[in-house]
């Protein structure tokens, strides 16, 4: 089973485990990893020297909170984990807000609200990132991955285009450069 496949990566790894605990922790409503950290993490291990924590450029954390849509919700909760571990990156964002910011930092018409975290990881750049991972209380590994895993533990770079128009996905292919930072990875168009 693929969610088997991520788990055991993830488990894997010290560091992903104790920002997982750091986040379940913080007790943030229905609170996840997700996108680059764990595309990051399998990406490395599978097709890279292997997974290097200080090259992470940032931890996201996706958290589903209807009751306060400010952004200062998303700070207050960035707060919160690096009062826990400053270590990491970390990026918290309210994914119950992001109808209210997204077309004026990206463009395009009016996005519907979100109303779980699955829809909101359904909408992410990549189908390879469109996956968030979280610690339950039992210490049990729960992944989100509304498109499935292949892309990502297969190790191919695929616009989702959700919300991501070609242009936008050759922009960040050029930024993120997989196939330069992966070998091995595959772009497909």
């Amino acid at each position: 089973m693929r969610k088997d496949e991520l788990r055991d990566l993830v488990q894997r790894s010290s560091w992903l485990i104790r920002a997982l605990g750091v986040v379940r922790d913080s007790c943030l409503p229905d609170a996840w990893i997700g996108a680059g950290a764990i595309r990051d993490l399998v990406w490395s291990e599978r097709y890279g020297d292997g997974f290097d924590p200080s090259l992470v450029r940032d931890v996201d954390v996706v958290f589903h909170d209807p009751t306060d849509l400010s952004r200062d919700n998303d700070d207050r909760a960035t707060r919160r984990l690096v009062a826990a571990w400053p270590e990491p990156p970390w990026e918290a964002k309210n994914q119950a807000a992001v109808h209210t910011w997204y077309p004026a930092k990206f463009g395009g018409g009016p996005v519907a609200p979100l109303r779980t975290i699955a829809d909101a990881v359904a909408t992410w750049p990549e189908y390879a990132t469109a996956v968030a991972v979280r610690l339950d209380a039992y210490d049990q590994i729960t992944v989100c991955a509304p498109h499935g895993l292949d892309d990502l533990l297969d190790g191919v770079w695929r616009r989702n285009p959700t919300r991501v128009s070609p242009q936008i996905s050759r922009q960040r292919l050029a930024r993120h450069r997989p196939t330069e930072r992966w070998p091995g990875v595959r772009v497909v168009a």
